[in-house]
């Protein structure tokens, strides 16, 4: 526990960190110019992977960088490269790029295998604090990473510098994104286990209720078996079919309470009285997330799923979109 006599030089040690980082994040800014559009050319243009190398802290923000590449469209992976000179270079090809980061562009293990790497025929960018290191001056592209100083009080530990390299990644990532028209749904189907999988994936289809499980019942029947029908359903409503199966309309239990005030013989009713003419519907295609989106916008808890011509096929409430982890 921090004694309260330090509490406030903790707080300013701090905000020292992170105003260092934020400014090393900010002088990429100036920083970049036509070298990173050529890393992105040349990402776009490879027609193998993308391999990312690092070693210590850079080795973790390589990591990143990789995972981040992949769910947005670029297909890359990462290669420790102490590992890469017992074997693992078998994984890189000619037609690959290779984008080696290291601080202070100098790591020995990771100078070890560039003259390999060129062998194998890839192309090499660099991701470096020093355009002056022997990474830099091998690679066919380098982006200066370079800060200032460190976060550290000792100026020792990788902060800033890792921070920097982060974000400069992330730029890449995100560039190559647009360029490559990468959409929501290109990225839902790189996280299926994710929420947002399950929002732009999940379709109507698979989570309405089919064949006996949808109530329903003839524009002729009484009130009476309108409401035996709802509470058969168990999904608060029945739909209402004319002779050819099309939907005429929706009975609730909404529309029952309003019944119960205006209908003063309810033994003699049809449910065509009290029934909600012409009913929100959506189509089975259509996503999970729209029928949450239609729910709410005008207020209602269940839908009728029909198809082109109009037939009902389907049924759903807000309970199966919860059971489906679409809200």
């Amino acid at each position: 526990m921090i004694p309260k006599d330090a509490t406030g030089s903790a707080l300013e040690l701090a905000r020292r960190v992170l105003a260092i980082e934020a400014d090393a994040v900010r002088a990429l800014i100036e920083r970049l110019d036509e070298r990173f559009l050529g890393a992105v050319s040349l990402i776009q243009e490879c027609r193998g992977r993308v391999i990312v190398s690092g070693i210590g802290k850079s080795g973790h923000i390589a990591r990143k960088l990789a995972s981040t590449l992949s769910s947005t469209g670029t297909p890359a992976y990462f290669v420790h490269p102490a590992e890469a000179s017992h074997g693992d270079l078998g994984m890189i090809q000619h037609d690959d790029v290779f984008i080696g980061i290291s601080h202070s562009g100098e790591s020995a293990e990771m100078l070890q295998i560039l003259p390999l790497v060129r062998r194998q025929g890839a192309r090499l960018i660099a991701i470096a604090g020093n355009a002056r290191s022997s990474l830099a001056r091998e690679a066919d592209i380098f982006l200066d990473a370079g800060v200032a100083q460190e976060a550290c009080p000792l100026n020792l530990a990788p902060t800033a510098s890792t921070t920097a390299a982060l974000a400069l990644g992330d730029a890449l990532a995100v560039t190559l994104l647009q360029a490559r028209g990468f959409s929501a749904e290109d990225f839902a189907r790189s996280h299926p286990g994710g929420s947002l999988g399950r929002r732009l994936l999940t379709r109507v289809s698979d989570v309405m209720r089919r064949g006996p499980e949808v109530p329903a019942v003839r524009e002729g029947a009484t009130l009476k078996e309108a409401i035996l029908e709802v509470s058969r359903g168990r999904i608060g409503m029945t739909a209402v079919l004319d002779a050819a199966g099309r939907v005429r309309g929706i009975f609730t239990d909404g529309d029952l309470r309003r019944a119960l005030e205006k209908i003063s013989d309810i033994g003699a009713a049809r449910v065509t009285e009290a029934m909600s003419a012409q009913p929100h519907a959506i189509r089975p295609e259509a996503l999970a997330a729209e029928a949450v989106q239609l729910m709410e916008t005008h207020k209602i808890s269940q839908l009728l799923v029909v198809d082109a011509s109009g037939d009902l096929v389907g049924a759903l409430n807000m309970h199966d979109l919860f059971r489906a982890k679409v809200i």
